[in-house]
């Protein structure tokens, strides 16, 4: 069976949206595309090197597909040992759009359809960027895996990671390193719901009953 892994740069509060340049995606009025090379490290090029020196292909959502569709068939040279593996692998593209997937060994898909190539024999699907993707994932049970690459830049505004429509879940930690740099790769599997507890031992003071009464009111 094959695995979904996803792979995501992200700031500390969670924003993904144009890491790689000031043309990537400005979208929304987004002033910081190009957030990420300043700050990169080998921590990230190493975790990079991992997932894309072995078998792989894409799932990605539609505008990432765009920002790639229109980049890497036409890297130079410098650029041909990720320029090459991308153009050679499978790209699935979870969209409900029909517009034609031009660049070469591209499928649309949907959440039915890559649960069946999830079960077939492959490489791993890997996930760049794509912040669409990860809430109808999880809440499918599709992701297996997903490392983020977290750097000690705080934007404010942007596309995140975990969105509005997010299902609450648990993942847990199966590897991680820490750069010279303050960057963070940390690998993750979600494990099931995320559960409830208490710090409160005690039975709740009257001043406490009220500020729940007004809680309840919608009036805290």
């Amino acid at each position: 069976m094959r695995r979904i892994i996803g792979a995501a740069f992200t700031s500390l509060d969670g924003v993904i949206q144009g890491p790689g340049g000031p043309s990537e995606d400005p979208t929304g009025g987004f002033r910081h595309s190009g957030w990420l090379p300043p700050v990169g490290d080998d921590a990230i090029n190493d975790k990079i090197g991992e997932l894309f020196g072995r078998p792989f292909d894409l799932l990605l959502g539609r505008r990432t597909y765009e920002i790639f569709a229109a980049y890497w068939p036409y890297a130079s040279d410098e650029m041909a040992d990720i320029r090459d593996p991308f153009n050679a692998c499978t790209k699935y593209v979870l969209t409900h759009r029909d517009e034609p997937l031009a660049w070469e060994n591209s499928e649309k898909v949907s959440l039915e359809s890559l649960r069946k190539i999830k079960q077939g024999d492959g490489p791993d699907l890997v996930i760049q960027g794509s912040s669409t993707l990860y809430p109808q994932l999880l809440e499918a049970g599709l992701l297996d895996e997903l490392t983020l690459m977290t750097v000690p830049i705080v934007l404010g505004t942007g596309k995140r990671l975990f969105g509005d429509g997010t299902p609450p879940r648990t993942l847990k930690m199966t590897g991680h390193r820490v750069s010279n740099g303050g960057n963070i790769v940390a690998t993750f599997e979600p494990v099931g719901p995320v559960e409830i507890g208490s710090y409160v031992t005690e039975a709740p003071s009257e001043r406490e009953k009220s500020r729940q009464a007004e809680m309840a009111e919608g009036s805290w």
